[in-house]
């Protein structure tokens, strides 16, 4: 049985019940809403497993919605738009969108598509041990080590740090720290960030005041090398 819950962002009542249906006799929980401000707080309270997003929507323009997704949402995102000139399509799967798919569209090839994107969400198989010079990452076992001496981190500290090490070399938002960390309701609390990003730096840097892994992306985020 699909156990997975997919959100349905679209303004036309038709779509959803024909989504509604299809989704439901194929064992998917399905959640919906009607406008851009309903789909970003259902997300933000109970991320699901899939969005599909049309980028017609009534009070914002899909695509600024999916790049406001993609600061923090992580699961897969299909574009389901009536939109389907090229443009519009690579600017989609530019903003992170997984795949694109043109109303009007077979319920088939839907269905296959979702699969798809969650199939490649679930066969995810990350490497558990990450090594960046003298600092060592085991995911599986939750522990730090820098010059294989154990590096000692709440468990805050470590959930920050491991955010950091499955993205390397991305340039992290302030917004899609605090939400992934602390939650929606954290993401004008950058004080949270300050104070952790410098408890980390004291513990895996050599050089606190010159990190040469945890870096400050001035008035973006910070990225992890």
């Amino acid at each position: 049985m699909n156990r997975a819950e997919i959100l349905v962002i679209d303004d036309e009542p038709q779509i959803r019940k024909l989504l509604e249906i299809t989704l439901q006799s194929n064992n998917y929980t399905f959640r919906e809403a009607a406008n851009a401000r309903e789909g970003m707080i259902m997300s933000e309270n109970h991320p699901p497993d899939l969005i599909i997003l049309d980028l017609g929507l009534p009070d914002r323009e899909g695509h600024t919605v999916l790049q406001d997704l993609r600061q923090w949402y992580t699961n897969p995102v299909i574009i389901l738009s009536v939109q389907k000139n090229e443009e519009d399509i690579i600017r989609a799967l530019d903003n992170g969108a997984n795949d694109y798919l043109s109303k009007p569209f077979r319920t088939g090839e839907l269905l296959a598509r979702i699969r798809s994107a969650l199939r490649s969400v679930a066969t995810e198989d990350p490497d558990t041990m990450l090594n960046f010079g003298n600092l060592h990452i085991n995911l599986q076992e939750r522990t730090v080590k820098k010059n294989n001496e154990l590096v000692r981190l709440t468990g805050t500290e470590y959930s920050l740090l491991a955010l950091f090490a499955r993205n390397e070399g991305k340039v992290l938002t302030h917004q899609y720290l605090l939400r992934s960390i602390w939650g929606p309701g954290y993401i004008h609390q950058s004080q949270y960030l300050r104070v952790f990003i410098a408890q980390i730096r004291k513990k895996i840097e050599d050089d606190p005041n010159r990190p040469e892994h945890l870096l400050t992306e001035s008035g973006v985020g910070y990225r992890f090398v």
